[in-house]
């Protein structure tokens, strides 16, 4: 007879024999369920406990597996390029005067050139040295796709290129010049310009105004003498499409109505903020004072200079 002895089990004395373990012992008295039950078989007169693992790998449902997004070709945008400047021929068809210190021309071209707003050309005319001038609008906004209309600066004291041009006259056109054309997009639009320096200012606000009409923008228009201020027609446009901040400035002490300001003209362009775009048109000292003040706020500024504005 083999050997006994007594082991205590879930409370409960239970008698071991020689050789068995605790595991059998408890078993044989049914004081646990067997290996089987533990994993979902009741034994015998025991409810089954819970399984305590979960299912092995073996036993898992397979996984459906999804197909990796093949790696696709990195997208390549082409590069917009600049416009190359063409050459047209054509005829001075209209010249009259503005202001007293401003001429408008009206140049007549066979086939229109590819320009944007603030873009420049090379008028070459004969018997005169080549200008470099801006085209715009007239006045009241009105132009033909071939027709080049320029703001020509004049002195009656001082007879310049403009006095010498008479319509009918053979001209030469190369263009576009330049890099302070309008682009569309970014922050406030601030447009400053003196004398005949308004030419390209004109342009570039009224495609604003018809591509982005819901684009900040502010005007500070500048002339020696307040009867110099020709663009009032122009003026009157941009305010009845919603343009209220809209500054006239004149530096002579002459009479000025009650809408013009003294000058100097930089005293009244508002403070700059890195956001802004800054377009500036006329003498240099008025383009060089603006450019002053925008790399001092760090304002993108787009020069443009008009000998004699």
């Amino acid at each position: 007879m083999s050997a006994r002895c007594s082991l205590v089990v879930n409370g409960k004395s239970v008698r071991v024999s020689t050789g068995d373990t605790p595991l059998e012992a408890a078993l044989a008295e049914g004081m646990i369920a067997s290996p089987q039950g533990m994993h979902g078989a009741a034994a015998p007169g025991h409810a089954a406990p819970a399984a305590r693992r979960m299912p092995g790998r073996g036993h898992r449902p397979d996984m459906t597996k999804l197909p990796l997004p093949r790696p696709q070709p990195a997208i390549t945008l082409p590069a917009v390029p600049a416009t190359a400047p063409v050459k047209r021929t054509g005829t001075v068809t209209e010249m009259r005067a503005l202001s007293p210190r401003v001429i408008e021309m009206v140049v007549t071209v066979t086939r229109r050139l590819p320009l944007e707003p603030g873009h420049q050309v090379v008028l070459a005319l004969d018997g005169l040295e080549p200008l470099t001038l801006s085209p715009t609008l007239r006045v009241d906004g009105s132009a033909e796709l071939n027709e080049l209309v320029f703001h020509l600066p004049h002195d009656p004291a001082a007879p310049g290129p403009a006095a010498s041009i008479a319509v009918g006259a053979a001209a030469k056109v190369r263009g576009p010049v330049g890099r302070a054309q309008y682009r569309p997009g970014g922050g406030r639009l601030i447009l400053v310009s003196d004398g005949a320096g308004f030419a390209p200012v004109w342009a570039v606000a009224r495609a604003a105004r018809y591509i982005e009409p819901a684009r900040d923008m502010a005007l500070v228009i500048g002339a020696r003498d307040p009867l110099d201020l020709y663009m009032r027609p122009s003026i009157d446009w941009l305010r009845a499409t919603g343009i209220g901040r809209i500054t006239l400035v004149a530096d002579r002490s002459r009479q000025r109505p009650p809408d013009v300001r003294p000058g100097p003209l930089t005293a009244h362009v508002p403070p700059l903020r890195t956001t802004d775009v800054v377009h500036v048109a006329g003498s240099g000292s008025t383009v060089g004072a603006v450019e002053v003040l925008a790399a001092a706020a760090g304002a993108r500024c787009y020069p443009l200079l008009v000998p004699g504005a």
